[in-house]
């Protein structure tokens, strides 16, 4: 079973995307909704996907949540609560119940504070989490990378999902400057991560199989299939790739690996991390 445990939709209907408003996002200015994604998934065989949040906004969790039930191959919703707020945990509630929520993430990139992953109001919702056993999703850009282990060390009982692989500067072919970070994020056993997002990292126009290749590699060597899991971030992957294409330089990318290496990849890891339920379809 291939599970892809990055995707988002978004319905600009209902609410506001004001990154997209940048000119480079013009290709992606509209809505996106499972009806889109779903010939997608039946041209590339892949079964279930895992819905990532875009909004800081409850109202968007609530309304993921609903399409898992027109939708059943939306396998999880991974949605928002207010972290630093008292009412995290109460937050937090309203979803735990419902079988296709599956974790957190707040859009730690965008935050003016550097730091604010480390914030003792934030720490406090981390715990919630840890407490409840929910994952939390790490959306870091490579000068966050540093506070994934210190999180993880900080938080032994929260399984952490390094979305993106933290964004590497594929584009620039830099590995200085991440691969050590990424290293001590993997020493630690509760840090998980996905293989996604890489090849808007990449020259959207020009980027080849080679260009992705040291990072995959070295999130093989570091995490091993068991922690890694494939991600298309679509619709984001369209910048730069159609979604079976991504897919596909994947496969090629841990094709050296065994046949159940490959398969933890491309759908066991997630099924495990996010303790997904019900069929496909």
């Amino acid at each position: 079973m291939i599970i892809d445990a990055h995707q988002h939709f978004w319905d600009l209907r209902l609410f506001r995307q004001d990154w997209l408003k940048a000119p480079a996002h013009r290709p992606i200015r509209r809505s996106f909704l499972p009806r889109h994604l779903a010939p997608l998934l039946r041209r590339a065989a892949v079964d279930r996907t895992i819905f990532v949040q875009t909004k800081h906004d409850l109202a968007e969790t609530r309304w993921a949540l609903e399409q898992t039930a027109k939708h059943p191959w939306i396998a999880g919703i991974v949605g928002w609560v207010d972290l630093a707020s008292p009412r995290c945990e109460a937050q937090l509630e309203e979803f735990l119940d419902h079988p296709r929520f599956v974790g957190v993430r707040h859009v730690v990139q965008d935050e003016p504070d550097d730091r604010f992953i480390l914030r003792p109001s934030v720490q406090r919702g981390l715990a919630v989490l840890e407490k409840r056993g929910v994952p939390y999703d790490l959306l870091f850009y490579v000068r966050h990378l540093p506070h994934a282990a210190d999180v993880a060390r900080r938080r032994p009982g929260l399984t952490l999902v390094l979305d993106h692989l933290s964004k590497p500067r594929v584009k620039e072919g830099r590995v200085l400057g991440w691969i050590d970070e990424l290293r001590d994020a993997a020493r630690r056993p509760n840090v998980v991560a996905k293989l996604s997002g890489l090849v808007t990292e990449a020259d959207w126009r020009g980027w080849s199989a080679s260009d992705l290749r040291p990072y995959v590699q070295a999130a093989i060597e570091l995490f091993g299939p068991d922690r890694l899991m494939f991600g298309s971030d679509w619709p984001v992957c369209l910048l730069a790739a159609r979604y079976g294409e991504w897919l596909d330089v994947l496969r090629e990318l841990i094709s050296p690996l065994s046949t159940s290496e490959q398969a933890k990849i491309l759908g066991g890891t997630a099924a495990r991390v996010y303790r997904l339920k019900g069929r496909s379809r």
